[in-house]
């Protein structure tokens, strides 16, 4: 199992030293995600910078690019980071690809396998230049000509993964994909009973199974060496979780965990904006089941406990600050590395 970690909301500017020392202290990977900025430019940034860390997107919203745009990028940084590159997408929701993007979402699952499968299709004429000729139900690659191709490069195969929670994601990352952003809003029994078999229901259909897909998962931690740290440390989580939950998308891992009106009691409260009240509504039990409570010492050893046989990479939710000391974190990744 890696250990990965996630590139906070940094200045761009600052992107080298900090991947430096992500690097220095022991991270296999450092992942970026599309918010206020493009995903892609501290990638770059950090791929000039180091030399050993795999740099990946968690997420790239898919939709708000043109498969040809997604493939030309990824290709360029693939071949800036040595071969250290690792697309991850995302469809995002209806209303944001709508209405932020002004892009197409029907059947979301069927186009990200297509889309990713059209991806694939453009790679292998940049690398072969093969004749283009894929036609898919809702994308196509059947033009090119040498002006528009970067040619090949040394590490062609670049992993794709994709994001998901609900079963029809995870079948399609099954079908289409290398590997599986997990979403932070999950437990481990979800991944066990639900998240793994979707996958590997896909993945049986290209003669695969979910052995086949790397798992990667961002996992929300409350950390402190004192009852009194733990509960402080715990607030910020909470909200993050009551966040996710008063949403549809997380109703599948609510029921899942015998919480079937809990979405709809904090969508209520979201639209009435009543935030404290949602903190008060996420049950403990609920928690515990999301996130993990230990303290720093502990932590590393107890994430290898709880994603034993279910993740092949694992990190933190929340960033490690670019002006953070780097000492603890050296001793964080010594004890994952030795709970081994």
């Amino acid at each position: 199992m890696k250990l990965d970690v996630e590139l906070g909301d940094i200045d761009l500017n600052d992107v080298p030293a900090h991947a430096r020392r992500l690097e220095a202290v022991g991270f296999s990977a450092m992942w970026t995600f599309e918010a206020a900025h493009d995903p892609f430019l501290p990638l770059l940034a950090a791929a000039q910078a180091t030399e050993k860390l795999e740099l990946g997107t968690n997420i790239s919203v898919a939709f708000g690019r043109s498969p040809f745009a997604m493939a030309q990028t990824a290709w360029d940084l693939q071949k800036a980071s040595g071969g250290r590159f690792h697309l991850g997408l995302g469809t995002q929701v209806r209303a944001h690809v709508e209405r932020r993007f002004s892009m197409p979402f029907d059947h979301p699952a069927a186009r990200v396998t297509d889309y990713i499968r059209c991806v694939r299709a453009i790679w292998n004429t940049f690398q072969t230049e093969a004749k283009p000729d894929y036609r898919g139900q809702f994308y196509q690659f059947s033009l090119m000509n040498p002006f528009f191709t970067p040619g090949p490069i040394d590490n062609p195969d670049i992993p794709i993964y994709l994001a998901g929670l609900n079963a029809r994601m995870c079948r399609a990352a099954g079908e289409a994909a290398d590997g599986f952003h997990v979403h932070p809003m999950h437990s481990p029994g979800y991944l066990r009973d639900v998240v793994c078999p979707a996958i590997d229901e896909g993945a049986k259909t290209r003669g695969k199974s979910v052995a086949d897909l790397d798992l990667f998962a961002p996992v929300f931690a409350v950390i402190g060496d004192t009852e009194a740290e733990r509960l402080k440390a715990e607030e910020p989580v909470r909200r993050q979780v009551a966040f996710y939950a008063s949403t549809p998308n997380y109703r599948a891992l609510l029921e899942y965990h015998g919480f079937n009106s809990l979405g709809k009691e904090l969508s209520q409260l979201m639209r009435q904006g009543d935030f404290e009240a949602m903190l008060t509504l996420v049950p403990d039990e609920l928690l515990a089941e999301v996130a993990v409570s230990a303290t720093q010492a502990e932590l590393p050893s107890l994430l290898r406990t709880r994603y034993a046989g279910l993740l092949a990479r694992v990190g933190l939710y929340d960033p490690i600050p670019a002006d953070a000391a780097m000492g603890p974190w050296a001793d964080f990744t010594a004890r994952f590395r030795a709970a081994a």
